[in-house]
């Protein structure tokens, strides 16, 4: 691929951004890679579940769902309650994914919170297409985990320390980005929205069932205030 043509420029534009992914995906997705092969798995479950799936809360919480007995509908329901939340980044995304041709059926699919987090707030270049930059980002992002979790499933052998708990570091990734978006912003209003949501949600619903909840609250939230907090510099 030409780096003077339209891909390879958008690629060239794309690969600075994801590098901050990269080292989170690398290392999140051999521990994925890893949880898997101590859970039993061959490296083509992760794989594979990488390519198909590509979604890191759902991918770890698939361990348990592979060794638990058959159940389709609850696997379906379960699925549905963790995944749910690009409900709400597709519908953000509208119109920066808006006449983007046959990438953009790449471009839904592989639309995961980090690579969402980039092509929603970055400024494409003027002389770099717009949807071959996002088709980067997207494939790049995915690249990573991919390779990241085949690499933790043929490794995992060599793993001699307890594992208990491994599933935690998805966790301590969303604390990460949490983290970025605050310091990014010029105010704090949309991480506040977050938190006082997410805190109302599970004490009304729980821990099980405050996911949906929370992210219809905060679309809400920001649907309605997104006048005053762009005015007032609460999105970067």
């Amino acid at each position: 691929m030409s780096f003077n043509g339209v891909k390879g420029k958008a690629l060239k534009a794309a690969f600075p951004y994801t590098i901050p992914i990269f080292t989170g995906f690398w290392f999140l997705g051999m521990v994925y890679g890893i949880y898997m092969n101590v859970s039993g798995f061959s490296f083509l479950y992760p794989l594979f579940m990488s390519m198909v799936i590509f979604g890191g809360s759902l991918e770890f919480v698939n361990v348990s769902m592979l060794m638990a007995p058959f159940a389709p509908v609850q696997t379906f329901v379960m699925a549905l309650m963790i995944q749910a939340r690009h409900l709400f980044y597709g519908l953000s995304m509208l119109d920066k994914y808006k006449n983007m041709g046959i990438k953009k059926l790449y471009l839904i699919f592989a639309l995961c919170d980090e690579t969402f987090s980039i092509n929603c707030t970055v400024d494409v270049p003027k002389d770099v297409n717009k949807g071959w930059f996002f088709f980067f980002v997207s494939l790049l992002n995915q690249c990573y985990w991919v390779i990241g979790s085949t690499m933790g499933g043929l490794l995992g052998n060599l793993v001699n320390f307890k594992t208990n708990g491994i599933e935690f570091v998805m966790t301590a990734m969303f604390v990460v980005i949490f983290l970025e978006q605050w310091l990014k912003e010029k105010k704090h209003y949309t991480a506040i929205i977050g938190l006082v949501s997410s805190i109302v949600c599970l004490v009304l619903f729980g821990s099980q069932n405050f996911i949906i909840p929370t992210m219809i609250l905060i679309l809400g939230f920001l649907t309605i205030l997104r006048g005053p907090i762009t005015k007032a510099g609460g999105l970067a």
